[in-house]
């Protein structure tokens, strides 16, 4: 019983470290695609702007 848990447990922490670091790059490469900066560059304005 105590090594199914330990072998359930480390496949658990393992399998959320790569999910979690696979959500991160998508994020990272979603901000910095070259086709956002446009997007990006308009959202920063918005405050600046009167209506």
């Amino acid at each position: 019983m105590d090594s199914t848990y330990r072998l359930l447990a480390s496949f658990a922490q393992s399998a959320g470290v790569l999910y979690f670091m696979g959500i991160f790059a998508a994020v990272v490469v979603y901000a910095l695609w070259p086709s956002n900066k446009s997007r990006f560059d308009e959202a920063a304005r918005m405050p600046l702007r009167e209506d």
